[in-house]
């Protein structure tokens, strides 16, 4: 009797072995695997899945899971101005300090040969993009977010804003903002009306959507294709501590302005000013 016991419990302890750790073993079924077999094993009630095979099971344990991580804060949303910021404010560190702005692309014909002057000499600049263009030229998002420049959102086919009702606003500056982010993960912090013509909606809803106005203190007027000359001119003689330069980079013929840069950035490097590029109010960075 003790000796037919003994067995009995060494067979059973054996059987309980080979189904509790053979699975994985080389040539030994899997659970489930069988003819006629039942389902396996349900990860969700408790047993290792997919996931867990092959690592240790502490380590699958101590996993975080996403869910548990904190959330991130949303970002503050700026207050309603009054008018735009048109020049850099008057603190230390802009006395030499200008800003460079391109409106109304990107266009493949002219933006790139912009962003190889401002490569060139290592300066950043601002792109305020027009959606329904940078739409068709993700790829010129993509660089100018790789090279450090910012990109502002100025609508989606540059329309005058007063004339817009206000749901066509929203589509105008959303849609933009929309484009933007896919294309670099990132939506425009940065909002710039059509023309200059700003109204309370367009401050409204710029501010809901994250992003102060900025409009420009020397404009080049190279929109109307006045030549090179005149166009660098009007930036060199513009030129002073904190001021916001207006220039194009689509919207028409840009190869005046493309010539322009060419010219009269070192010069104005060579002046001692610094090219950089604004900073949202503290109230945005916390």
């Amino acid at each position: 009797m003790l000796l037919r016991t003994a067995v009995f419990l060494g067979v059973a302890a054996a059987a309980g072995l080979v189904t509790s750790g053979g699975e994985g073993l080389p040539g030994t079924p899997a659970p489930g695997s069988g003819p006629g077999a039942g389902p396996g094993p349900n990860p969700a009630a408790g047993a290792p899945g997919a996931l867990s095979r092959g690592l240790p099971e502490k380590a699958y344990r101590l996993r975080p899971m996403t869910a548990e991580a904190p959330a991130r804060p949303p970002a503050a949303k700026p207050a309603v101005r009054t008018r735009p910021i048109e020049a850099l404010p008057a603190e230390a560190g802009t006395a030499s300090a200008m800003v460079l702005t391109f409106d109304d692309g990107p266009d493949p014909r002219y933006t790139p040969g912009i962003l190889d002057v401002l490569a060139r000499y290592g300066v950043r600049a601002m792109f305020f993009v027009c959606g329904e263009m940078a739409d068709e030229n993700r790829d010129l998002l993509r660089r100018m977010a790789a090279e450090g420049h910012v990109i502002g959102n100025h609508t989606w086919t540059h329309p005058l804003i007063p004339k817009l009702s206000r749901p066509a606003l929203v589509s105008e500056i959303g849609r933009t903002s929309d484009v933007v982010r896919q294309a670099v993960g990132e939506a425009p912090v940065w909002f710039r009306a059509p023309y200059g013509a700003w109204n309370r909606a367009a401050f409204e809803i710029g501010a809901e959507l994250g992003m102060e106005p900025l409009a420009w203190t020397v404009d080049s007027l190279d929109w109307t294709e006045p030549g090179t000359t005149a166009i660098v001119s009007r930036i060199l003689k513009g030129a002073a501590p904190g001021v916001v330069v207006l220039s194009h980079d689509a919207g028409g013929d840009r190869s005046q302005s493309v010539r322009a840069i060419e010219s009269y950035l070192p010069q104005l490097l060579a002046r001692g000013y610094r090219m950089t590029l604004p900073v949202l109010p503290a109230a945005r960075m916390r």
